[in-house]
């Protein structure tokens, strides 16, 4: 059996090749071994265990069309329903797998500390909540959801600079009259100002393009972030968060 992606975790439509093929091979066990697939033996077993594992997979593939996903489900039902005729099943098999390369290729799952932010860093902090905006800012823009991998990277700055205000005890100088925090443009322009801690150049230069960048992705009517969008911040982004959590000692 031919080994796809093995460097990393498999995209939808590699799981989805792949169950195709361990599908084949069970079902010329089960006919070599005269077993039924429709029993209560080993291969029905698999066979039913594989199903399940397609169908999730199936789910995680997101066709381009409703008539992508028509084919996709006819495909998965030859080749893992336990009544199809063997000849049938090897066909759809070969269909699907080439579809799977092809028209509905899918990217590779991303790995933790693949896209715009380690998450391994941010675990340092101990502050599960900065993992978990950190994997969905990386999960978006994994899946090419740019705009919402702004907004989660607003939020992560915003985050950080709160921590790090917090950590000096000047908490007070960025929230309003009713003691809420104030939004990220004026939270930017109260750090760039802050005496109790000194940013870097490179954190200043890089706060206002973050600021604006996330405000459009998050208000602007018209405005639809693009891959090259995120990629000219995302090591502003690096430094902004990893220097504001330093501030706030949690690095």
């Amino acid at each position: 059996m031919s080994q796809v992606n093995a460097g990393g975790p498999l995209s939808a439509s590699e799981r989805l090749e792949r169950l195709a093929r361990e599908a084949i091979v069970v079902t010329k066990k089960a006919k070599r071994h005269k077993k039924s697939l429709g029993g209560d033996n080993f291969y029905a077993n698999k066979l039913a265990t594989l199903r399940a594992d397609a169908t999730n997979a199936f789910r995680d593939l997101a066709p381009t069309s409703a008539g992508d996903s028509s084919a996709i489900a006819e495909l998965l039902e030859a080749v893992f329903s336990p009544t199809a005729d063997a000849r049938k099943r090897a066909a759809a098999s070969q269909e699907l797998c080439y579809n799977l390369r092809t028209t509905w290729r899918s990217a590779a799952a991303p790995k933790e500390d693949e896209g715009l932010f380690p998450l391994s860093l941010l675990a340092q902090a101990k502050r599960g909540y900065l993992v978990s905006v950190g994997r969905q800012m990386n999960g978006a823009y994994g899946m090419n959801w740019y705009d919402a991998a702004f907004v989660m990277m607003r939020r992560l700055v915003e985050i950080s600079i709160i921590e790090a205000f917090e950590a000096k005890g000047v908490e007070g100088k960025i929230k309003d009259v009713a003691g809420n925090y104030l939004q990220l443009s004026d939270l930017i322009s109260k750090a760039l100002t802050e005496p109790s801690f000194t940013l870097s150049r490179n954190a200043k230069k890089a706060l206002p393009g973050l600021r604006d960048l996330g405000h459009m992705s998050a208000h602007g009517r018209y405005f639809t972030a693009q891959k090259g969008d995120v990629d000219a911040v995302q090591s502003g982004c690096r430094i902004v968060v990893e220097e504001f959590l330093h501030h706030a000692a949690l690095l």
